[in-house]
C-alpha cells in the first residue's frame, strides 16, 4: 500500500514526518472521487507507521483545492440524490458518512496535521484543513465556506470545527455569506496560525514545524491531542477531571524517564516513541 491515484505521500523517517501532496487530475486539484474514497485510507496508511508523528498536507499545483468536483459527483451518485424512498435516502445518508469518514480519522488520529494552503481553498478543501491542527498558509490564500451558494448545507467538517477555530461569529460571517476571505484576514479570525510570503516559503517554514513538533514525544503529542479535542466539547472542570486521569495513568512513559535521565547527565533527552 502507499500508491494513490489523487495523493502524494512523501515520508521522511529520519525526522519522523511526512508529507501528503494533494495531486488531482486538473490545476485546481478539484475533489474527485479518489480523494473522498482515498483520504481514508491515506490516514490508515499513516497511522501504520508509527514512525510519523506529523504530517503537512499541501499542494504542488496552482491551488490547494476548490473542492468538491461537483459535475462528477452529479452524474456519480444522481439516483441517489435525488432518491424518493426511505432505502434510497439510506443509501444516500451513508454517503455522506462514508464522505466524512477521512476528516474523522484525522482528527482522532494520534498524528498531529498541518495544512498548509495555498491560492484557492474552497468547500471541501476548507473541511480538509479544519480537520487539521494546525492551519499555515501564503500570502495568496483565499478561502470559502462555499456551500450556501451551490445550495448546500456543509456537511463535512467546518461548520462543526470553525466554532472552536474563529468563534460563532466568524464562522456565521463565512456560512451565511459563502463569501472569499484572504490571508491576512483569515489570520485575523484565528483560521491560520501564520501566514507566509509565498508558496515555496509556506512549504518550507511547514515542514520546519513539522520537524520540531515530531522532535517531541509521541505518546505526549498523543495525549496533547486527545486533551485539546475532548475541551470541545466539555467544560473546563472536565477537562482538567479528565488530564488529571490521563497522566494519572501516563505521565511514567519511557520518554518521561529518558527526560529525567538527560536532566541529571546535563543532555538532550533521546525519545523513543
Amino acid at each position: 500500500m502507499g500508491q494513490f491515484n489523487f495523493f502524494e505521500i512523501e515520508k521522511q523517517s529520519e525526522n519522523r514526518m511526512a508529507t501528503v501532496y494533494l495531486n488531482g487530475p486538473d490545476a485546481r486539484n478539484s475533489m474527485v472521487w479518489d480523494f473522498w474514497k482515498e483520504l481514508p485510507e491515506v490516514v490508515d496508511y499513516l497511522e501504520q507507521d508509527e514512525t510519523i508523528k506529523s504530517v503537512v498536507i499541501a499542494s504542488k499545483k496552482k491551488s490547494f483545492s476548490i473542492g468538491l468536483e461537483l459535475n462528477e459527483f452529479g452524474e456519480k451518485f444522481g439516483d441517489i440524490i435525488k432518491g424518493s424512498t426511505a432505502d434510497q435516502r439510506m443509501k444516500f445518508l451513508k454517503l455522506i458518512q462514508d464522505m466524512q469518514s477521512g476528516f474523522l480519522k484525522m482528527m482522532k488520529s494520534r498524528i498531529v496535521f498541518l495544512g498548509a494552503v495555498h491560492k484557492h481553498c474552497i468547500g471541501g478543501a476548507l473541511d480538509l484543513i479544519c480537520a487539521c491542527d494546525i492551519r499555515l498558509a501564503a500570502s495568496d490564500a483565499s478561502v470559502s465556506l462555499r456551500e450556501t451558494k451551490v445550495a448546500i448545507v456543509a456537511d463535512m467538517c467546518s461548520l462543526n470545527r470553525l466554532p472552536s477555530i474563529i468563534g460563532q461569529g466568524n464562522t456565521r460571517l463565512m456560512a451565511f455569506t459563502g463569501s472569499d476571505y484572504d490571508a491576512q484576514k483569515c489570520k485575523e479570525m484565528g483560521l491560520f496560525s501564520e501566514v507566509y510570503s509565498d508558496q515555496e516559503e509556506l512549504h518550507e517554514r511547514a515542514e520546519t514545524l513539522a520537524k520540531e513538533i515530531a522532535a517531541n514525544p509521541g505518546i505526549v503529542l498523543k495525549g496533547v491531542k486527545e486533551q485539546l479535542n475532548y475541551m470541545e466539547s466539555h467544560t473546563p472542570e472536565e477537562g482538567l477531571a479528565y488530564v488529571a486521569v490521563w497522566n494519572a495513568a501516563f505521565l511514567d512513559s519511557e520518554d518521561f524517564r529518558e527526560l529525567q535521565s538527560a536532566f541529571k547527565e546535563r543532555r538532550r533527552p533521546v525519545y523513543k516513541s
